[in-house]
């Protein structure tokens, strides 16, 4: 069974005047029985909450108020659901709604109980249908948009591909819009700063993201050693093609190997809460040798954490180098900075582990 991510839009299944396109909505759950029938397990990230609930209150443009927000998505979230719970249900497909926040990623014990639900959902023949939990989420906690969600969603599950269904058919070297001289970039293999620079800017009126956050989603996930693929959601029958073996829109190759769930967690689910600043024997022990992180080969550490923590991995330029689990405190490694690891026990009194991060709970950058 291959699995796989699929990311609809709020300007997909959205109007900000109209409200939900129903006829779309269905068209979208045609696509992904098909891909069901051809062995894949399916997730999918769907916005339109906040579009459908800006219909049903009578708003005529986004809300800017967080408030006002979260009480559009509570009022849309059910009338998503339903039509999605119709579409599916004509072909015979259940559908769950798992609603998810920052959190759900950041701490360990609910990043595997959310992977857990969703094996045992898929493993029944289920779609999930993910949104984020607008309701409750704030703008410490949020992930910025769908298109980031669905990057990690796509880690979370170990998919092999994820695919995001745009407005547009895909990654152009200009905003066809503008320009009648703009060509599709068919095949991505570096996210370059040019790349990320022909991504341009702001996205539509009912949806957070354009081109830009789909790019940096894109080189979050082939970084996790997945493929992305962006094509139009506006035409039917592209994403059954696409899976059987035909190029549509832009595709992005993986970079690496696929990543661990855990080793993908700690890059992308994590939230870092400092940095360790390495000298360049460490620098180089880490990126070419693969090594654990000794304490004496770091030289200082800023922020404040705790043992089990996710911290940076920074050289004299300030640049970031790795990201692991510490197995010591900010205050503890003050104090062991420098020293040997037979030194520790001296120093501290103590000591957990020879290394302040094990190489097991590491990834190079």
């Amino acid at each position: 069974m291959k699995r796989i991510v699929v990311k609809v839009g709020s300007n997909i299944v959205a109007d900000e005047k109209e409200g939900l396109d129903i006829r779309r909505i269905a068209a979208i759950a045609s696509d992904i029985r098909d891909a069901q029938d051809l062995g894949c397990e399916v997730v999918l990230v769907s916005s339109g909450a906040v579009a459908a609930g800006m219909r049903k209150l009578g708003l005529k443009e986004k809300p800017k108020d967080i408030q006002l927000k979260q009480a559009a998505a509570a009022v849309g979230q059910s009338s998503l659901m339903r039509a999605y719970e119709k579409s599916f249900g004509d072909f015979g497909k259940k559908v769950a709604q798992v609603l998810l926040t920052r959190d759900d990623f950041t701490d360990r014990k609910r990043y595997i109980n959310s992977k857990n639900t969703l094996d045992i959902l898929l493993s029944y023949g289920v779609i999930p249908i993910i949104n984020e939990n607008d309701t409750v989420a704030t703008d410490e906690i949020k992930f910025g948009d769908n298109d980031n969600l669905a990057s990690l969603v796509a880690g979370l599950v170990d998919a092999e591909r994820l695919i995001i269904l745009s407005d547009v058919e895909g990654l152009f070297s200009a905003d066809p819009k503008k320009s009648h001289k703009s060509v599709l970039i068919k095949i991505v293999s570096e996210i370059t700063a040019e790349i990320e620079a022909m991504a341009g800017g702001a996205g539509s009126a009912v949806g957070t993201g354009g081109m830009y956050s789909k790019i940096l989603a894109a080189k979050r996930t082939v970084n996790n050693g997945i493929t992305v693929n962006i094509l139009s959601g506006k035409k039917s029958g592209l994403l059954v093609s696409l899976l059987k073996g035909n190029h549509h829109g832009t595709e992005f190759r993986p970079v690496r190997e696929r990543l661990s769930s855990r080793k993908g967690w700690i890059v992308y689910g994590s939230r870092a809460k400092g940095s360790l600043h390495i000298d360049e024997g460490a620098v180089k022990a880490l990126l070419h040798g693969g090594k654990s992180l000794l304490p004496s080969g770091i030289t200082g550490a800023a922020g404040t954490f705790e043992i089990g923590d996710a911290v940076y991995c920074v050289d004299s330029d300030e640049k970031k180098i790795a990201k692991g689990i510490t197995n010591y405190s900010s205050a503890e490694i003050e104090k062991i900075k420098g020293r040997k690891t037979s030194d520790v026990e001296k120093v501290l009194g103590y000591r957990y582990s020879d290394e302040v991060i094990h190489r097991d709970n590491l990834v190079v950058l």
